[in-house]
């Protein structure tokens, strides 16, 4: 009991919320744990979602599997995050695409009724849980609006100028690898690696493994526009 507090202490959900008080909800609403080895499939794709999901400890990965067997990763989540959020609410209660551990995961699931009870029990995981929500809103909007540009570079511009926005920096560190951030921005791993060698080469950005300096934020700007 006492194990899972401290790793919900890292959960967005129970954000601001006490050790103490974290250890009075477990003792209220069920809950169960399931472990998972790397490269373990999660949820598949279509599968009921009658849970949410709380990372426990681990990295699970999003992705869209397609007949074709190509894989496109949407989403990477680690300890702290939430997903299922959206599914377990709506109308058919189906995963929207594959959740894949990318090392050793844990994670706590609450059926739908038994979150309706935590949110019920505190105000404030009631305020952290629609945060959430907006947050992943405001996310797929920007997502849309990234897949919407007609260029390679311009992809790149809004996605950095989104994360220096989210980071509060224009020194940009990445959990995840070339390949995970070409398939988020639905372009080649050869052409993303390509204009980004071009844009360092325009002395707007540079680059070093899974960081990324943004040196110029007005000729970031500007791409948008070209």
């Amino acid at each position: 009991m006492e194990k899972y507090s401290e790793q919900l202490l890292n959960c967005i959900l129970f954000k601001g919320i006490s050790k103490e008080d974290i250890m009075n909800i477990l003792e209220i609403i069920p809950y169960r744990v399931s472990n998972y080895k790397k490269d373990e499939i999660v949820a598949m794709e279509d599968h009921v979602c009658d849970s949410l999901g709380i990372i426990l400890q681990g990295k699970v990965e999003i992705q869209k599997i397609f007949p074709s067997g190509q894989v496109t990763t949407i989403n990477n989540f680690d300890k702290g995050s939430i997903f299922g959020e959206a599914p377990v609410f709506s109308g058919n209660h189906k995963y929207p695409a594959t959740v894949t551990a990318t090392e050793y995961t844990e994670i706590m699931y609450i059926k739908e009724t038994d979150i309706i009870s935590l949110l019920k029990l505190n105000n404030r995981i009631l305020s952290n849980f629609l945060f959430l929500l907006s947050n992943r809103i405001m996310m797929l909007s920007q997502r849309i609006t990234n897949l919407s540009q007609d260029t390679i570079r311009k992809k790149i511009a809004t996605f950095l100028l989104n994360e220096y926005k989210k980071q509060n920096s224009t020194l940009l560190t990445f959990s995840y690898t070339r390949k995970e951030m070409a398939e988020l921005l639905n372009i080649p791993r050869p052409s993303l690696s390509r204009e980004l060698s071009n844009m360092k080469r325009d002395n707007i950005i540079d680059f070093n493994k899974n960081i990324i300096k943004i040196l110029k934020i007005d000729l970031l700007e500007e791409a948008l526009f070209e």
